[in-house]
């Protein structure tokens, strides 16, 4: 990956529907150039995919947790039923296993406190393998999105 590849993620990592002609500009490279450059971007999983970034308040989900999960058990399987009943949430819109205590780190979306505490009481704590779960209320969400640092 070159200085040109760097640029070309920087630039549709911020703006993923700037067409390939106005992107191949920025770049200072040919259309087919360019194009040839972004399409091997994402044939080597460079680029992951392309989305919108939905306000979670535009479609009603206006309260947002933070949930820790300490784990009972560390046992392969164990781990590997609570990662799979995680990804089939659509509730967890963030999950990240973590190193030491506690285990994982899930980002909840809810419509407001009430949903928030059934969707708690009745699927998280029924999570394979769990010991211990803490939330904390997400005060402010600091920028749109996260970007990954390209340099």
């Amino acid at each position: 990956m070159d200085a040109i590849d760097r640029e070309i993620l920087s630039i549709v990592q911020r703006d993923g529907r700037m067409t390939t002609t106005d992107l191949a500009d920025r770049v200072g490279l040919s259309l087919s150039a360019c194009h040839r450059r972004l399409k091997e971007l994402e044939r080597s999983g460079a680029i992951q995919g392309y989305r919108a970034v939905v306000a979670p308040a535009a479609v009603g989900l206006t309260f947002e947790a933070i949930v820790f999960v300490t784990m009972q058990h560390t046992a392969l399987e164990v781990i590997s039923a609570f990662e799979s009943a995680v990804a089939d949430m659509p509730s967890v819109v963030e999950a990240q296993r973590l190193f030491g205590q506690p285990d994982y780190m899930l980002r909840v979306l809810a419509r407001d406190l009430p949903d928030y505490q059934a969707f708690f009481d009745s699927t998280l704590t029924g999570l394979p393998g769990v010991q211990r779960l803490t939330s904390t209320m997400v005060m402010k969400q600091i920028g749109p999105d996260w970007t990954v640092p390209i340099s």
